[in-house]
């Protein structure tokens, strides 16, 4: 079946900026001259030319037209889950403990809440092997009334535990990712010794208003973990 006409614009343009043909800051030619080219509508070739831009493939600026884009070297997708990565699955998690607390100033200022606010705090060990490779920490707002299912947060992600309270659509979450020496209680925990780094991961989630929902950190021994983000 043949492509509709605004596809066909979109790939045209599309494979000229790929192989060099369009070079960043280059213009496009006119939509008038587009429209005589494909012999199409106004409103054709602005649907083609919004997709592509998008896409990242151009930018318009008004009563000037439109030009090739730069592309985004610094930009990659990074796939996380506390549970599994590119050298390492946790086989099994130890729920260390649940517990209500009241925040410290760092929590208060992390999560924008009050310091009247209660939060739960949930401690886990990860293992593989029978080797403790993770320690995980989560911090969620406290609801009264709502029940905490310990075998439901034993073996959950992060997203899976904010999801029994909060619908995840529209939500955003941020990694920050760092090395670090171990601290004493973490050592012991992971049985490791001082040469051993620790990367920590920390994520936090927001709902669809942008306010933080949740809080977590994983401590991963430095040879149970490989992250891997790709460009788009």
């Amino acid at each position: 079946m043949k492509s509709p006409v605004y596809i066909k614009i979109v790939e045209d343009i599309r494979n000229k900026v790929n192989n060099g043909e369009l070079k960043p800051g280059d213009d496009l030619p006119s939509e008038a001259s587009l429209c005589k080219e494909y012999a199409t509508s106004r409103m054709t070739v602005r649907k083609g030319l919004a997709i592509l831009s998008n896409n990242g493939y151009i930018y318009s600026i008004p009563g000037k037209g439109y030009f090739v884009d730069k592309p985004e070297y610094n930009k990659y997708t990074l796939y996380y889950d506390e549970m599994n990565n590119l050298i390492n699955n946790v086989d099994n998690a130890k729920l260390l403990a649940v517990d209500i607390i009241k925040p410290d100033e760092g929590l208060i200022n992390s999560l924008q809440i009050s310091k009247n606010k209660k939060l739960i705090m949930i401690r886990r060990l990860f293992y593989t092997d029978g080797e403790p490779m993770a320690y995980d920490m989560k911090y969620l707002l406290y609801e009264k009334g709502m029940p905490i299912v310990e075998k439901e947060i034993e073996h959950a992600t992060f997203p899976e535990m904010i999801s029994k309270r909060t619908s995840l659509y529209g939500s955003k979450k941020e990694l920050v990712i760092y090395a670090k020496a171990p601290e004493e209680r973490t050592k012991k925990l992971l049985n490791i010794s001082d040469d051993l780094a620790l990367l920590i991961v920390e994520q936090k989630l927001y709902d669809n208003k942008d306010r933080p929902i949740g809080l977590g950190t994983t401590y991963f021994r430095g040879d149970y973990i490989k992250l891997q983000g790709f460009s788009e």
